[in-house]
């Protein structure tokens, strides 16, 4: 089979399948908004996208935890599940494929993915002494815990003391693979920071890991031996694949990589940064197929600049967030407020302060006064201007013609505060240009060429400002597309709501040229415009925010 990334207009970008041991939290809700975001804008430059996340389902937390909960794993994975989709649902996210590992699919893309690393011969049986976390369903070595024999990453979680027979995986075949493949491809793991953690981690020596569980009946039956099951993340790293498969398609390996893979962009949290940069890279070298693009590993969350746990009682709980304030201030904040890959603090008061003076008194402010000021000068119609006869150096068409450029690099550079922060640079050029040109006393002069110029530029600023925000705030960018009577929404052309024959039509009279509305100048004169109305309304603290 011929498995190639190049030259192909397709884009594949993943979120981790979050281990459904419990309720979603803020950092999946942040990882997730990321990726949607970014499936967004390559879907706006015309690339045929898959967006998949899903949920980890199998182990012994989750057995653990469900039986703890009076349930059935199966019964409480379906609710986890279905708590996660709504989540999703609340926060816009325009998923394509939500996969299960209890999927029945799933088990056959396993068996599959094992027989190949089997035959390859990197499959043995073996003895595990050590020091096990279960909530990371992981062994640990000594330099991996605290002094007091607890998990560094949960440290109100003791460790526990397992001595099994599993079968492991010959990860030290592939060390020099690895370190060849970091230094080909420096951009495999970003940021830099998490590649030179991982180059530190790999240059200590690699130790075969166990890919079997004994006394674990919630998991995939090892196809060797039916007393073991198959280690959790063996399993839950072949989701992506298996997500790859259409709907009806019988099942196998080949069937689910034949034509998408592999994987663009992993997303990822830094706690399971091991998982997917050397075991498995390790692993697909072992079955023989291509590895993914880029692993992209975010930081952490704090809150108030503390650490977030449940015994401090400060988690962020990402639904009542949303209920409360609504999915595009969440999505903006979190995407624009907080530098990609680095560790980010959640402070309610700051969190308003940002998103009132951004969406609310710069660029809320921009499109309703123009909008007012072309309703009473220009009776309701974009002005009788022709962008191409606007000077290159007028201030707001120099950073309009650069503007698309720079914002989309920052796309592809996953730097969403670096693209926020440029479009909302433009709208507050835009509303600095209108006060010192004054259209007001332009009109009382009768100076209407030069009217129509002021009003045009700001327009057309404001509506570049809408189209490049589209990726992470959608409604808001729809709602000034439609004030500026451009009948587009983003949800239909790039989101959640995109695919039903009603919106195949939609997108269809999309103009063919659509791509150039990241370009400055796209407002036609004389278009008559919407009923001018607040984009956004201020936010005020809850009772209990800090």
């Amino acid at each position: 089979m011929n498995y190639s990334a190049t030259a192909r207009k397709s884009f594949i970008v993943t979120t981790p399948l979050y281990y459904a041991n419990g309720i979603p939290h803020i950092g999946h809700a942040y990882t997730t908004m990321a990726a949607d975001a970014i499936s967004r804008w390559q879907r706006l430059q015309s690339r045929d996208v898959l967006l998949i996340t899903g949920t980890d389902e199998h182990g012994q937390k989750i057995e653990r935890t469900a039986r703890a909960a009076g349930s059935d794993p199966q019964t409480y994975c379906d609710r986890v599940a279905s708590e996660f989709d709504s989540l999703w649902c609340k926060l816009e996210i325009g998923y394509d494929r939500f996969i299960r590992t209890t999927a029945p699919e799933h088990r056959a893309i396993v068996n599959d993915f094992f027989q190949r690393v089997w035959d390859r011969g990197d499959i043995y049986k073996g003895n595990q002494q050590g020091w096990y976390c279960v909530s990371c369903e992981e062994f640990k070595e000594e330099r991996d815990l605290l002094a007091d024999k607890h998990c560094a990453l949960h440290p109100s979680k003791q460790v526990e003391w397992r001595d099994e027979s599993n079968y492991f995986f010959k990860l030290s075949n592939y060390q020099q693979q690895l370190e060849i493949l970091y230094a080909e491809r420096p951009d495999f793991i970003l940021p830099a920071s998490r590649r030179n953690e991982v180059l530190k981690f790999v240059a200590q020596g690699l130790q075969d890991f166990s890919i079997s569980r004994v006394n674990v009946d919630w998991g995939i039956p090892f196809p060797a031996d039916p007393q073991q099951t198959i280690y959790v993340w063996f399993d839950a790293l072949l989701g992506y694949m298996t997500a790859l498969l259409d709907a009806g398609t019988e099942p196998s390996l080949e069937k689910a990589l034949q034509e998408r893979w592999p994987i663009d962009l992993h997303l990822i949290g830094k706690d399971i940064l091991r998982f997917h940069t050397i075991y498995w890279p390790a692993m697909l070298m072992s079955a023989g197929l291509p590895l993914p693009e880029r692993v992209f590993a975010h930081g952490y969350f704090t809150k108030d600049g503390k650490k977030i746990s449940k015994s401090e009682g400060n988690t962020i709980d990402p639904v009542a967030l949303v209920d409360r304030y609504g999915a595009e201030p969440l999505r903006y904040y979190f995407l624009k407020g907080i530098e990609f890959g680095q560790d980010g603090d959640f402070n309610e008061t700051r969190f308003i302060e940002i998103v009132n003076a951004d969406l609310a008194n710069n660029l809320g402010n921009l499109v309703n006064r123009t909008l007012n000021m072309a309703k009473k000068y220009c009776q309701g119609c974009v002005p009788n201007c022709n962008p191409e006869d606007i000077d290159p150096a007028h201030p707001l068409k120099h950073i309009g013609n650069a503007i698309g450029q720079r914002v989309a690099l920052a796309y592809e550079n996953l730097a969403f505060k670096e693209a926020g922060e440029a479009i909302i640079d433009l709208a507050h050029a835009s509303n600095k240009y209108i006060d010192d040109l004054a259209p007001w006393a332009l009109f009382k002069q009768e100076k209407h060429a030069e009217l129509a110029e002021v009003l045009y530029a700001a327009l057309e600023s404001a509506r570049l400002c809408a189209y490049l925000l589209s990726p992470i705030v959608p409604k808001i960018s729809s709602d000034i597309y439609r004030q500026l009577g451009l009948e587009i929404d983003f949800n239909l052309l790039c989101g959640r709501d995109r695919g039903t024959d009603e919106n195949a039509t939609i997108r269809s009279g999309l103009p063919t040229d659509w791509h150039r509305h990241q370009e400055w100048g796209i407002l036609t004169a004389t278009t008559k415009l919407g009923e001018p109305k607040p984009i956004f309304a201020k936010l005020e603290l809850a009772n209990g925010g800090g």
